[in-house]
């Protein structure tokens, strides 16, 4: 009888995150397959566990010679654990291949869920949460990113990004130029951690920011998805603004509802509702 291939979620950030399942598949897999060895026996320490099986070092540099060795294990009938350092395996980390030959091989997998960077995200970006696509790191060289960015101009879900530390401010430049200055997003940096910051506006205010302040630690970055309208002018929202203020709503609440939907950043809308609003006050 053949035994298991089981990927589980480790803590993305907070050690206190893993789950009781987790904690107990550690402590008792007689194989464990860890993208580093090193930080694997780490978070045991911390969770106060000790590791009893046999420790395999399985990375994106050495899973296609590790994963039938795994796999003739699990065959063989042992349960094999597959972890990351953080968050779910084969989800941007080692794991898919090993899974795909698994199922080729017609044997067991199964996964003991636990945190995601990718979800957690995009709960706490505030943008739409019923469709979206996760695209993983963005390529590095400008031209390919470019092209990358630009294929994704009239996508309609929600898009989720991972970016390293040092190409944050190039990425969030790029984006504000292919996918529109005012599409609505959200960077989301050290997520679950001491210093977790979730930072809203429009590419072209997020731009900036990081322009100006160096964003480190692990980064994810959620974008609104495509309205699928045309660009609407600026004075075409003014004047949605100024009728809805004219019927007794604040001014304030109907920016923010406004901008929000026509992907527009919130600040300028107000200076201009509030230019417009002044002249029409002084005729």
């Amino acid at each position: 009888m053949s035994g298991r291939l089981i990927l589980a979620g480790t803590p993305i950030g907070n050690s206190d995150d893993a789950s009781l399942r987790l904690r107990d598949l550690l402590e008792h897999a007689p194989i464990i397959a860890a993208e580093d060895t090193r930080r694997l026996y780490a978070l045991a320490q911390r969770l106060n566990i000790v590791v009893n099986g046999k420790v395999v070092s399985f990375h994106e540099h050495n899973e296609n010679d590790k994963a039938d060795e795994l796999l003739d294990a699990v065959e063989s009938g042992q349960d094999v654990l597959v972890v990351t350092d953080a968050g779910m395996p084969s989800v941007s980390d080692p794991g898919y291949r090993v899974v795909s030959r698994a199922i080729e091989r017609n044997l067991t997998v199964t996964a003991a869920p636990g945190p995601s960077a990718v979800l957690t995200a995009l709960a706490l970006s505030g943008l739409p949460t019923d469709r979206f696509t996760f695209e993983g790191f963005p390529p590095r060289k400008p031209g390919e990113l470019q092209r990358a960015l630009a294929a994704l101009r009239t996508e309609r879900r929600t898009m989720v990004f991972f970016e390293s530390t040092h190409r944050i401010a190039a990425t969030l430049e790029a984006m504000a130029h292919e996918l529109g200055a005012h599409r609505r997003a959200a960077v989301c940096r050290e997520l679950t951690k001491t210093y977790e910051q979730v930072l809203r506006g429009t590419l072209e205010e997020l731009s900036s920011h990081a322009a100006t302040e160096q964003l480190r630690g692990e980064i994810a970055i959620v974008v609104a998805g495509d309205t699928g309208s045309a660009e609407i002018s600026v004075d075409t929202l003014v004047a949605e603004v100024l009728e809805r203020v004219q019927q007794g709503e604040r001014l304030k609440t109907v920016v923010a509802e406004v901008a929000q939907s026509a992907q527009y950043s919130k600040r300028e809308l107000y200076a201009a509702a509030l230019a417009a609003k002044s002249g029409v006050e002084q005729r």
